[in-house]
């Protein structure tokens, strides 16, 4: 059924095996990487077929999945999902974390029922809008951010920022009652307004760069180190700017931003960044560079916030990182550790964090690239039925205190990506082995449990809030490509949703973008919000100036301008500004009607009827 040609054996980037099958017949050292070579060792001839056997993928092979099977398989999700969330329901609640073993809960990241706000956007994604409304309302009796709370900024903001920023755009078509000029406006995004402002004293840097971990009644301690990882900087733009376009202060965006310019211009001259880096002297203290862990969703933000605000800077640097990436950290289709200033190897290990970078790269079009790596990472998966923390590359096992799998979802993530970008049914086969992985090893009675060692399958007590919010939303979405989010529904392909004042903006018509912990955010709120905001200030501008009188005298009309910085109304100057000119804010705060609704004339205002 599986079968390979020695010459074409490169998915395996050196080959180790130690099975006493016999004397060697054939040796593949001349087919390693330069990088591998002195470490590969010749292989028997039946050694290679085992492992051929073991992880490769013949095409032609592939199961073509029907409807009727894909519908079964995501009610098989809907299954895991319920009896993980019920769990945590009945034994954990209002603690952070299910702990699986015990059947009782901890608090992890901060005290504040992180599971339950992690895991209801997905309950919208399984199409359960009644304990959406209720958990959305549970939230905002409940939760209460005003704690004496050491609280991680980058976990808070992934998880809860943006799992409360998701819940309140995906709000009206949960068929929650909605405030007018939703989604510009509404009670989770309040709620995630009020997280993201505990977060803003880590920013008060001279750098920029903001702390990792802050006290959410006290600000951040004087004591707090100033090490903190390359993703715990570069980790906020979606969020923030989704903030910022909603609310209309540009504060969270503005922060958000300098701290993206001020790690870009840390870069070493080979053009790589390291791992942790001191906010307050901007000198890197772990100088690995690579895609994993600690640095991973730094370059997912920069291609995902490119798509989402249009923004050709994000994606300048994400293009000048990824050439140095191809160049000092590619090897045979994986990614390894390298020296930041010198390209050397320091680490030739996979991480499992590593698995979300087939996806990305099929967001840019990628997709040979995406599918070779992909296949590597699904050998791997295939050897131990999970992804291991880490993964020697030399040598084909896992790395000593690193065989963990706490159930992350990066590979199906990209699974999910690929199998959109190709309709290739290689990637729906990786979701059933997820499933069936998940489902025979860390099932237990009370939910599902983090693996603490691949090789005998060992249990952690432990379900991470993650596993709820990505790696079965993901699973979920790979096995059905009609959903919502993927631009279709049960509404019919294309259905949207009218939002903003006077219901004049389309919402959730597609082109969802989702933040790292996978909580889909709408890019037309956005554009929604912030066209509103615009117009609005346009018309007031352009209201207070008609309504200003006309000077009595030269000297009066000269001091009133130059107090208002404004022409008279008497002249017959545009109202348009001169190059290098600035508008005022205006006293005028009134509410009106947007200003693409109406259009006036010589100060007389009309409506379209």
């Amino acid at each position: 059924m599986f079968f390979l040609h020695l010459l074409d054996f490169h998915h395996i980037f050196c080959l180790r095996v130690h099975l006493s099958v016999g004397p060697v017949s054939t040796c593949l050292s001349a087919q390693c990487p330069p990088v591998c070579r002195p470490r590969c060792s010749c292989l028997p001839m039946r050694a290679l077929v085992f492992v051929a056997l073991l992880f490769c993928l013949n095409d032609a092979a592939t199961h073509q999945f029907t409807e009727e099977e894909m519908a079964a398989l995501r009610q098989r999700i809907k299954s895991m999902f319920y009896h993980a969330y019920n769990s945590y329901l009945d034994n954990a609640f209002p603690y952070d974390e299910l702990r699986p073993l015990t059947c009782d809960g901890q608090d992890t990241w901060g005290s504040f029922s992180l599971t339950l706000i992690d895991a209801l956007d997905t309950l919208l994604v399984l199409g359960n809008r009644t304990e959406f409304q209720r958990v959305a309302s549970l939230l905002q009796n409940t939760v209460d951010f005003d704690i004496d709370v050491n609280a991680s900024v980058f976990e808070t903001n992934i998880r809860v920022v943006g799992g409360l920023l998701s819940a309140h755009l995906l709000a009206g078509r949960a068929g929650m009652e909605l405030e007018p000029g939703w989604p510009c406006s509404g009670p989770l995004l309040r709620m995630a307004e009020d997280a993201a402002r505990k977060l803003l004293p880590a920013f008060q840097t001279p750098t920029g760069m903001p702390y990792g971990t802050v006290n959410l009644l006290h600000g951040v301690s004087a004591t707090e180190t100033p090490v903190t990882c390359t993703a715990g900087v570069g980790t906020f733009i979606l969020e923030f700017a989704t903030l910022s376009r909603l609310t209309g202060d540009e504060t969270f965006e503005n922060v958000a931003r300098r701290a993206l310019r001020a790690l870009w211009k840390t870069r070493s001259d080979i053009g790589l960044v390291g791992n942790h880096i001191d906010i307050l002297t901007k000198k890197w203290v772990a100088q690995d560079a690579g895609i994993g862990a600690g640095v991973d969703s730094y370059f997912e933000y920069l291609v995902k916030g490119a798509i989402m605000l249009q923004d050709e800077e994000l994606l300048s640097m994400f293009r000048e990182y990824d050439q140095a990436i191809q160049n000092y950290t590619r090897f045979d289709d994986w990614y390894l550790w390298v020296q930041m200033h010198k390209g050397t190897v320091s680490m030739p290990v996979f991480q499992s964090l590593e698995a979300f970078w087939p996806g990305l790269q099929s967001l840019l079009g990628n997709l040979d690239s995406a599918a070779r790596t992909f296949q590597n990472y699904y050998s791997v998966w295939r050897q131990f039925g999970g992804l291991p923390e880490f993964y020697s590359i030399p040598q084909g096992y896992t790395v000593d205190k690193r065989e963990g799998y706490p159930l992350r979802p990066e590979l199906i993530e990209s699974a999910m990506y690929l199998f959109r970008a190709t309709g290739d049914h290689t990637y729906l086969q990786l979701g059933l082995d997820a499933l069936e992985s998940i489902e025979r090893i860390a099932k237990t009675p009370c939910g599902y449990a983090s693996v603490k060692d691949l090789r005998d399958h060992q249990l952690d007590n432990r379900m991470e809030s993650f596993f709820l919010a990505e790696t079965i939303k993901y699973l979920y979405l790979l096995f059905d490509p009609n959903h919502f989010l993927h631009g279709g529904g049960t509404e019919g392909v294309g259905s949207w949703e009218e939002g903003g004042e006077g219901g004049q903006c389309v919402l959730g018509a597609g082109g969802f973008i989702f933040n790292t912990e996978a909580h889909p955010l709408d890019p037309a709120a956005l554009y929604c919000c912030s066209r509103h905001a615009q117009d609005r200030q346009e018309l007031r501008d352009i209201l207070l100036h008609l309504s200003q009188p006309a000077g009595k005298s030269g000297h009066q009309s000269k001091q009133h301008a130059e107090q208002t910085e404004r022409p008279p109304p008497g002249q017959s100057d545009s109202i348009a500004l001169k190059p290098g000119e600035r508008k005022t804010s205006p006293l005028l705060s009134c509410p009106v009607q947007p200003f693409n609704a109406r259009f006036s004339v010589l100060g007389q205002v009309f409506t379209e009827n």
